[in-house]
């Protein structure tokens, strides 16, 4: 996952100077580039082709055609020298950008028709400057049949630069994930009903492939900071119940609030979120409940998911009390304070553990026959 922004240098007229920062602002709010707008200006001692030169210490150089930047007839082999050669020998890429109605020449590709800001040709321009796009879409299944002007206005909310959606319908999410995959570099999706906000930030860090051992609170932090350097969506699906502010993370991350979930692959019986849900409605027979924690302290463990760990393990140490279950209610108690001392909670852990040596280990005793 790429972090550090794209260098782009726009080589442009000085009467073009307010297209060209336009162009930058796009760039620089939905494209994750860094755009060297100043530097970019043709002065009187310059041309086109000096600038286009100097450009080639960025990543991308991006040459802004009109009437006051144009090339001169009959220098073909100079400006395809320098406009073509010169960026494929350094590997810079090169586009080309038409602003009013002098066109660039059909040989020169990359081309974009930006001679209206608000045109299909600017967000076709960040596309090419991004060079990557989202994969993990989770689009199948609906079908949209709303207005197309539905879709253009959520991609000019989150799309186009960072920011929260709300929406109702999944199939307008999920045929927004199809058409704007390319203005992100990965979508990730929550389902969020039923659902604690430690197991969504586990399932995030699973997903994104980050491992997360801290308490709940930590993991948002930690991924309020990943996710916000990166150019990722987030889809939280019927978040009812769900601080939304949570996985809103600002930055260049954007966040799509959906009031419905789409369809899903249900649960493997033993998966951790099955056995969350179990909890979530313990009505389930105590000894298979039992078995299904164990199940998940050994899932939780094997995946470093630790305060999905400790959740479940404080959620059989309260059911287990209500039953006055000593035998469970020692064995999450043990599993509480291993990780509050991981977590450097010795205080918390210190009174658990007194409490545990006094009250529930008391039947632990091994009885002796007579000898």
């Amino acid at each position: 996952m790429q972090t550090l922004p794209t260098t782009v240098f726009p080589c442009y007229a000085a009467e073009d100077r307010c297209v060209a920062a336009g162009i930058a602002s796009f760039l620089e709010a939905g494209g994750d580039a860094r755009v060297f707008l100043a530097e970019g200006e043709i002065r009187p001692n310059e041309d086109l082709l000096s600038k286009t030169r100097d450009a080639q210490t960025a990543d991308v150089i991006l040459v802004l055609f009109s009437r006051h930047c144009a090339l001169t007839p009959g220098t073909r082999s100079q400006w395809e020298r320098v406009l073509v050669e010169e960026p494929n020998a350094q590997g810079v890429r090169i586009g080309f950008v038409q602003c009013d109605d002098w066109a660039p020449p059909r040989t020169l590709q990359h081309r974009f028709d930006c001679r209206s800001l608000a045109s299909n040709g600017v967000r076709e321009l960040k596309r090419w400057v991004r060079g990557r796009a989202a994969t993990g879409l989770f689009a199948e299944g609906l079908d949209f049949t709303g207005a197309p002007s539905e879709l253009e206005d959520l991609g000019s909310a989150v799309a186009d630069r960072p920011g929260v959606g709300s929406i109702g319908s999944a199939a307008l999410a999920y045929a927004f994930v199809r058409a704007y995959a390319e203005d992100f570099d990965e979508i990730f999706r929550l389902e969020c009903a039923g659902r604690t906000p430690a197991a969504l930030a586990g399932d995030l860090g699973a997903q994104i492939g980050l491992r997360l051992e801290g308490d709940w609170p930590g993991n948002l932090e930690r991924l309020r900071g990943f996710c916000s350097a990166r150019r990722f969506l987030v889809l939280l699906e019927d978040p009812e119940g769900i601080d939304a502010g949570l996985f809103t993370f600002g930055g260049n991350c954007s966040t799509l609030i959906v009031a419905e979930s789409g369809p899903m692959e249900p649960p493997c019986a033993e998966s951790l979120r099955a056995i969350q849900g179990e909890f979530a409605r313990p009505c389930v027979d105590w000894l298979e409940l039992c078995r299904l924690a164990r199940i998940g302290r050994r899932v939780a463990r094997d995946r470093n998911r630790i305060a999905e760990l400790y959740e479940l393990m404080r959620e059989w140490y309260a059911l287990a009390e209500v039953r006055g279950d000593r035998h469970i209610l020692d064995e999450s108690a043990r599993e509480m304070v291993w990780i509050l001392e991981g977590w450097d909670r010795f205080a918390e852990a210190s009174r658990l553990e007194c409490r545990r040596a006094q009250e529930f280990t008391k039947q632990m005793a091994l009885p002796f026959g007579d000898t």
